[in-house]
């Protein structure tokens, strides 16, 4: 798996691939060197980071997958928990949503559960500009195991077959 940040303030690799074209040649660089799946993500989640609008999260990656959906044999996922950019992102040729949030922001999980794509269901604390502050755990392997395996029997509750939740 490749991840490929298009945002100019990428915690791994400081904005180096923020524009499509140094976005897709990234990309196409990972899959010669045997990636199988690039996840793109186009808004910022590291400690910190500010939310970045709808539009501005759209115009990062769907040029970029429309590219790479043209140029490689290669499975795409979108990193976002933004629905419009899921919808987009589905529209484009992505075959995996990779959410942060577990498809917790609303209209998240209709999007998806309305698609056939697989989903990469993730923990995240509070926010990121703000989950650094005063994180809380009493043991956190636990807590975060039982957080992701309730939201994934939340997920299939909402129709969703538990084959496509990683």
């Amino acid at each position: 798996m490749g991840v490929l940040n298009v945002t100019p303030d990428s915690f791994s690799d400081g904005g180096l691939h923020a524009q499509a074209d140094a976005a897709v040649a990234r990309a196409v660089a990972m899959v010669e060197a045997g990636a199988d799946l690039i996840d793109i993500g186009g808004e910022s989640t590291r400690p910190g980071a500010e939310a970045v609008s709808v539009s501005q999260e759209l115009s990062r990656v769907v040029p970029v997958i429309t590219r790479l959906r043209d140029e490689c044999d290669c499975m795409i996922s979108v990193d976002t928990s933004k629905p419009e950019v899921m919808q987009a992102a589905l529209e484009a040729g992505v075959e995996m949503i990779n959410d942060v949030r577990a498809l917790s922001q609303p209209g998240a999980l209709s999007v998806a559960a309305a698609s056939p794509a697989l989903l990469c269901l993730m923990h995240m604390q509070g926010r990121p500009a703000s989950m650094q502050d005063q994180p809380q755990y009493d043991n956190v392997v636990d807590e975060v195991a039982t957080w992701l395996a309730e939201r994934a029997q939340q997920v299939v509750a909402a129709g969703v077959a538990a084959e496509r939740i990683v």
